[in-house]
Formats: structure tokens, sequence, C-alpha cells
């Protein structure tokens, strides 16, 4: 350790009535210009013991986790672990402390195979930020197959010897964990973990968390779905506006008190959908094909419906989607829009036709994060936009992305701002808006919520009611099995790549999808 370093830590006095807590955060305040993020937040966490850190995007989560990791430090207060204050941690000697975090964004090197992103950490550590010129391979393979079979992955040389790039989005979550759980770690900070994970990986996911709990690591999960929280157990956190606003045991918590400590307002768990669907087909789906994804998808989407599909990660509903838009195009099957046939071949088609696609992974699929809201919003209608000489009608650009701005509540203070600034919730309204500006008939969201707070969550499902009440037919593509039941008229179920049954949700419950969600019989 640096003498900079331990000139900023010392050690407390020993306690003798009560076990020390492994991690304290003491009096935290962290401001940014205009905005205190973090106002005298103080929380203690216990060895082996998992807390639940709730709050709306804009709350405070991320500059607190990003303090206890060393990528920030806070303006006032400190740190305290196993006993020793830290008026501020570097993000290497929050490694050699045991502190371990698996970010949303996973943190992975691509270009790296499984095995060696496993290693990553403990590397790092071990080698005062420097990766070594040489592993050892044989403790390596060992090193990780432990830890790639406790998250449920196989631990095989092959998978081992696979590079990160190639592996789908919700292996790599899990392959981020196994890293964690390779250090060693003593606290584990899991931000939005079960994001792109199936409900059978999450299942698997708590079982983890039992066994890291039973080995008295500490496990800070960051998530916006309580149901998972509830099902973890263990202590809940709910930050709003930098404050801490409650702690304590989750399940002294209803799900409607937890919603009005984050928001601050009463928020209502029963179903948004009031509707009526048009009898009129907007959009006609026969035989769809892409091979070795799906296979013979059939189905008619009317004016004002919402229509759920949903399903396991091999199901291909996520290839569906992107079918649907035109980004991987099917091979055979036909498409009417309002009763005429139509090509899907590229996303330009799509938009032709005004179908509109919000994707799953709007930062790299959907958004230019450092372009302003503006740019973001006019994309979809440049050509629209242009004057008789080719210039974009700035003019007209700035009255468009100001009335999407004010028609879906996206907080911002204007809109030069660059989207990267926005909350997840608020990011999503931005690529929601894209797609309004070309008056969409057909509009395609893959799911719309994901990394998104309760509150921004009631906003995104009021205006799809308020679209499909417009005449839009909207295809809801999601694994969120309330989010389903609360906003469609039907379900229908994909397996295999195939459509397996069709459910209408205002007769279903959450038990029922579920069970059928699981069940192998197509």
């Amino acid at each position: 350790m640096n003498q900079d370093a331990a000139s900023r830590q010392s050690p407390l006095p020993p306690r003798s009535d009560t076990p020390q807590p492994f991690l304290q955060v003491v009096g935290v305040h962290k401001r940014f210009t205009g905005v205190h993020a973090l106002r005298g937040v103080s929380l203690s966490f216990e060895r082996g013991q998992i807390y639940h850190l709730l709050g709306e995007n804009g709350c405070g989560k991320s500059t607190l986790i990003k303090i206890i990791s060393g990528a920030q430090p806070p303006d006032e207060g400190e740190l305290v672990i196993e006993g020793v204050r830290h008026a501020r941690l570097s993000a290497l000697e929050s490694l050699a402390a045991g502190i371990e975090t698996v970010y949303q964004d996973l943190s992975l090197l691509p270009n790296m195979n499984v095995a060696e992103n496993v290693a990553l950490t403990a590397e790092l550590a071990t080698h005062a930020g420097r990766l070594a010129r040489t592993f050892d391979r044989r403790l390596l393979a060992r090193t990780a197959a432990r830890a790639l079979e406790s998250v449920g992955l196989p631990g095989d040389a092959e998978f081992q010897a696979t590079l990160i790039e190639h592996l789908p989005l919700a292996t790599r979550q899990l392959v981020a964990i196994a890293r964690a759980i390779a250090s060693e770690a003593k606290f584990v900070i899991m931000d939005e973990p079960t994001t792109s994970l199936t409900q059978k990986e999450v299942d698997n996911l708590i079982a983890v968390l039992a066994n890291l709990r039973a080995q008295g690591v500490t496990v800070l999960f960051v998530s916006h779905k309580l149901d998972e929280c509830y099902a973890i157990g263990g202590e809940v956190i709910v930050l709003r506006d930098g404050q801490k606003m409650a702690q304590g045991p989750i399940a002294q918590f209803t799900k409607a008190q937890i919603s009005e400590l984050m928001t601050g307002r009463h928020l209502s768990n029963e179903r948004y959908r009031e509707g009526a669907v048009g009898e009129d087909v907007v959009l006609d789906v026969r035989g769809f094909t892409r091979a070795g994804q799906f296979s013979d998808v059939s189905f008619a989407l009317h004016g004002g419906e919402i229509l759920g599909i949903t399903g396991l990660l091999d199901s291909g509903r996520n290839e569906l989607a992107r079918a649907l838009a035109g980004v991987a195009a099917a091979q055979s099957g036909q498409v009417t829009l309002d009763g005429k046939a139509i090509s899907l071949r590229t996303p330009s088609d799509a938009k032709h036709h005004r179908i509109g696609y919000v994707p799953e992974d709007r930062l790299n699929e959907g958004l230019f994060l450092d372009k302003p809201i503006r740019d973001n919003v006019i994309t979809a209608m440049i050509a629209s936009l242009k004057d008789r000489f080719g210039q974009i009608d700035r003019a007209r650009a700035q009255a468009l992305a100001e009335q999407t701005v004010k028609d879906l509540q996206i907080a911002t203070p204007g809109v030069d701002k660059p989207v990267q600034s926005l909350s997840g919730g608020n990011q999503q309204r931005v690529l929601i808006g894209r797609w309004l500006a070309i008056d969409p008939r057909v509009l395609i969201l893959h799911g719309p919520t994901v990394g998104v707070d309760v509150g921004s969550k009631d906003i995104i499902y009021r205006i799809m009611q308020r679209l499909s009440q417009r005449g839009i037919g909207i295809i809801l593509i999601s694994d969120d099995l309330p989010e389903l039941l609360q906003n469609c008229d039907r379900i229908l179920m994909m397996k295999k790549g195939r459509v397996a049954s069709e459910y209408r949700a205002d007769t279903l419950s959450e038990a029922d999808l579920y069970h059928a969600l699981l069940s192998e019989a197509a």
C-alpha cells in the first residue's frame, strides 16, 4: 500500500459488544454540477447478509456503488472497512479489500476468453493493477471451472476458451458473476444482475446468492424487480433524492410501501389495460421462419391491441422481434400491413411501413449517447425535416423534440443535453419518442422497462395505453410476467422457435403463466 493510501485511513478502536460490520458508510455526501447526488448517507453492512439497494433512477444508487468500489471519491464522509477508516478508496484498494462489483455493463474484455475474464480481478489485485504477461494456465482452469459451475455454466476447457464477444448477453452476465466468485470477494455488489437472465437462470442465481451468504460473503443487490428481491430475502435499503428513506428486513415491507418510499407517491399493481381492441387487423404474420431461430410463426395484431410475446431465452422471441423490425430478416413467410403485402428485409423497410422498434439494448442498439436529445428524437424522420436546400429545419426539429419531451414526461433541462445525462427511464422514453415521431402504425417494444425503476415503469405503461387508444398496434416482447399481465390483451408463449400457446391476459394468473413458461411441453 502506498503512503498516500495509508494516510487516508486509520483503525477504529475495537468493539467487544457487537460483531464488527464488514463495511460502514458514514455521512457520505457527493455533489456534481447542480446535483446533490448523495446527502449524508450512512449505512452498515454485516458479514454474510444480503442487502437490496432500491430507488428510482437518479436517486443516488450508482453514485453510492462507485464510491464503495473506488471509482469516485466522496466529497464528505468516510468508509469504514473491517474497522479501518478510509476518506476515499481507489479501485485497486477496493479490490484488495475484497470488494468486487458486477456492473450493469459487465466490464468484461470481449477479446479475452472466458477463463481469462474470470481470473481478471484476482490478477489485478495481486499484481497492483497490472496483468501478468503469462497466466498459470492450470491454476486458471481449476479456478475458472469452480466459479463457472457455481453459476450454472460449463467449466470444461472448450467453454473456458470461448471469447467473450462470441457469447450471448445473458451468458456474459453469468460470467461476470463467476468472476466475483473466483476472486473470493468478501463484499459483492451486483448492479442489475438479472437484466438479461431468464427465470430459470434467475432461480439459479438465487441459489448462488444463498451459497455466498452461507460462506459469510456480503452481497449488495441492486434491482428494480421486487419479486426477485423478496425471493432472495435479506434487508432492503431505499434511497430517494440522495437520502436513505428506509432500511430493514424486506419481509417487513409490502411492495406498495417500497414503491411509495422510492417514488414519494402511491403506485397501483392493478392492470393498466383498459382500452378496447379494434376489429381491423393491422399486422398479419404468416409462416415467419428464420433457420435455427424461429419457425412457422403466425399471428394477427389488431388496431389498438397490445400483444405480448414471451418465452425463455432460447424460445426465439428475441430473434422474432429483430426480424419484425428488419434487423435480422426472416428467410420465409408473409407479412401484410393493413391488408397489403410488405417486405421487411431491412430496418429501412420497417420504418418506411411505419413500424417502430425499441430494442432491448437501448445503450448499444438504440441511442446515440453522446448526441443531444433533439438529435436522437429526429433520427427516424430526418428526411421529412429537410428544407428545399437539403438542410435540416432546425426550428422544426427543436419544436418536435420539445413536444416529445413534454408528451413523454422526459425529465431534462433542455433538448440540447446529451442522452447519456439522463436516467435509464428517461433514455427509454427518448427512444420511444423517436418512433412516435413517424406516426407509427405498429410499435414493437422489446423489453421496454429493462433497467428502469418503478416510477418510470408506471409512466411507460401509461404511455403504452395512450398509444393503443390511438389505434396503434403494439407488440410487447418481455419476460417480465407482471408487465405482460398488467398491460396486454393477449399473450403468445414461444418455445423452441414456435408459438406454443396463446392466452387472454385478463383471465390469467402470474402463477399459471410462470408454470406455462417453464413447462417443457410445447
